[in-house]
């Protein structure tokens, strides 16, 4: 979801995270209001509903590791922090620094120790093994085919043995109707993304629909939960 954004890191951005072929947004407290409005106004509380859905498929223990990969400004990981609880471990990458500082001034005031940094998703900043869930939401539309692939390469070698993998993403523009045909942006083909996410190493993989509402902009969603091997 997005109204602007742009191809290339500033050149602090340069000295913390490698440049990525993916998009990049960076608009910090901007991203939040326009989320907001879409959410109220646009959705009519369906934007929130997706992320619920997304947490639930997660099935969060208390104390567990998980990564929120493109997180933007952190709302979902916020989320993820109160299912982990103090014993357990959330980090947040994506390339956007504006949306990392944004990310980590909410965490802040809720006094939640999120690790929020600078990443991308082909070369994710953590050791193999280190998380029990990663998550992706509303992301993947924005990545070309090859950088899916390289991606999912990197959260399948930072996933504990049996780790779960959550992607969430909105359907693809073909097929939309009404309102929600109007709506900008992209989606994702949820059989072909589930069948890329089998090829590279998941198994148990499984998909399930949020259709859109008939009175909102809302495109209708996917989610594509699988485990490592």
């Amino acid at each position: 979801m997005h109204s602007s954004a742009r191809h290339r890191h500033s050149s602090s951005d340069r000295a913390q995270a490698t440049e990525t072929k993916g998009l990049v947004l960076n608009q910090g407290w901007r991203y939040d209001m326009m989320e907001w409005f879409h959410g109220i106004f646009s959705f009519r509380g369906q934007l929130r509903k997706l992320r619920q859905k997304t947490v639930t498929l997660a099935q969060l223990q208390p104390g567990e590791q998980a990564l929120d990969v493109g997180c933007g400004t952190g709302t979902l990981a916020l989320e993820v922090a109160r299912r982990v609880g103090r014993t357990g471990r959330v980090a947040g990458i994506d390339p956007g620094a504006v949306q990392i500082a944004r990310a980590r001034a909410k965490a802040a005031r809720r006094r939640l120790p999120i690790e929020f940094q600078i990443g991308v998703i082909e070369q994710l900043p953590f050791p193999d093994q280190s998380f029990d869930v990663v998550f992706s939401t509303l992301m993947m539309h924005h990545l070309p085919a090859p950088l899916k692939r390289q991606g999912l390469a990197e959260i399948v070698r930072v996933l504990k043995p049996g780790g779960r993998l959550v992607i969430a993403d909105f359907k693809s523009k073909k097929g939309r109707t009404g309102r929600a045909a109007r709506f900008h942006a992209g989606g994702s083909n949820m059989q072909d993304l589930a069948t890329l996410v089998n090829d590279t190493g998941f198994s148990q993989v499984e998909i399930e629909e949020m259709q859109p509402s008939r009175f909102s902009a809302f495109p209708g969603a996917g989610f594509v939960r699988a485990y490592k091997s």
